[in-house]
């Protein structure tokens, strides 16, 4: 297991914080986030019950069982291996099989079809989208009015599926593999809150709807929604792995970004697109400056930067070139209080962290401001 955070080698998220709120595959995203250079604060949101201690699954495989329904719907792979592996575990393997090959067995995709043909069975039919509303549609346009239909679920809600398929007068057994839910220990979750909310990371990934419903609620619990939504929409980047992941975070109007692919590699990749796009990048005493979450690129160089030295560099960067004063610098400071030397010690401490003291001009008995190149001055003037 990575660390909660670490400092990584120099990649194109280098310089970036990344929220992770997966339980289930976060070792995976954790590292490919890492390679690319991101620091990861891991925070999972959400646990999953083991197959073989879910009574519901349980209730839901011997009603199988006893009653085998018309259609079986598999939507993933790894639930569908658990819930098989579950039911030997529970000597009621050879029965479950048995009744699903009497049934119209209908496969979400490549995966599901590997995961189906490896316990020994065939689908029927998979769609090439992978879309469960192409099997939706498959299913009324067959007909279910009376039917009784298995749908595998994991976790992830099915927005309309269920529903359209009730309306269409068909009996629906829900299989619960994989039910979320709050994690026993909310405090790496506190503790990502606590960083979104003050723009201590830069983005917060979500791999799963029950994981992004989980963390809003509690943020609600803690009276932290409000700052919450208003970090996702100006400084923290919400990032999903798919629009299904998103919904909870679309109904409070949160605006996310997604990969074409839902998968983790193409989400990483997104964020190292989105991320250094979002960086401010500054001509500043003859040097190329981008200010990243945690540290700083000068000329390609990453140069990290504590915390008290990014809420100088913040505060200065938003007038380029324009003197901001002791006072205005101090109420950036977190915790400093009145005492104005705490800047002076602060800007000693950035200057010699950007290693080019020169980028940050000290105008007597007024304050600081950046060194913004003269031929800049007019395009960042208004800033």
């Amino acid at each position: 297991m990575y660390d909660e955070l670490q400092q990584p080698e120099h990649g194109p998220l280098a310089g970036f914080t990344v929220g992770v709120t997966a339980a289930r595959r976060a070792d995976e995203l954790g590292a490919l986030l890492q390679r690319r250079g991101a620091a990861v604060l891991h925070a999972p949101a959400l646990r999953i019950v083991q197959l073989a201690d879910d009574s519901e699954l349980l209730a839901a495989t011997k009603d199988i069982i006893q009653r085998t329904p018309d259609v079986v719907v598999a939507t993933t792979a790894i639930g569908f291996r658990g819930w098989i592996e579950a039911a030997d575990g529970w000597g009621l393997g050879e029965d479950l099989l048995a009744r699903l090959h009497k049934a119209e067995l209908l496969a979400r995709g490549p995966k599901v079809k590997g995961a189906v043909r490896a316990a020994g069975l065939t689908e029927d039919w998979s769609p090439s989208s992978e879309s469960m509303a192409e099997v939706l549609d498959k299913l009324l346009e067959e007909g279910v009015d009376g039917r009784r239909i298995a749908v595998q679920l994991h976790g992830e809600p099915l927005p309309g599926f269920v529903e359209s398929l009730r309306a269409g007068g068909a009996e629906v057994l829900g299989v619960p593999v994989y039910r979320w839910l709050p994690p026993e220990d909310v405090g790496p979750v506190d503790r990502l809150l606590d960083a979104a909310v003050c723009r201590g990371v830069d983005a917060v990934t979500f791999t799963s709807a029950p994981a992004a419903a989980s963390l809003l609620s509690r943020a609600e619990e803690r009276g932290l929604l409000p700052e919450l939504l208003a970090a996702f929409a100006h400084d923290v980047l919400p990032a999903c792995v798919g629009p299904v992941t998103a919904l909870p975070l679309q109904a409070r109007g949160v605006d996310t970004v997604q990969p074409e692919r839902f998968r983790l590699g193409p989400l990483v990749q997104l964020l190292c697109q989105e991320l250094p796009g979002r960086a401010r990048a500054l001509p500043i005493a003859g040097h190329r400056v981008e200010i990243r979450g945690h540290a700083v690129l000068v000329d390609g160089a990453l140069r990290p930067v504590p915390p008290a030295g990014m809420s100088l560099l913040r505060a200065l960067s938003r007038r380029p070139g324009w003197v901001v004063p002791r006072a205005d610098l101090l109420r950036a400071l977190p915790g400093a209080g009145r005492d104005e030397h705490a800047v002076e010690t602060a800007m000693a401490r950035l200057r010699t962290a950007l290693g080019t003291p020169k980028l940050i001009q000290t105008v007597v008995k007024r304050g600081y401001r950046l060194a913004l190149d003269p031929a800049a001055d007019t395009k960042y003037a208004d800033v």
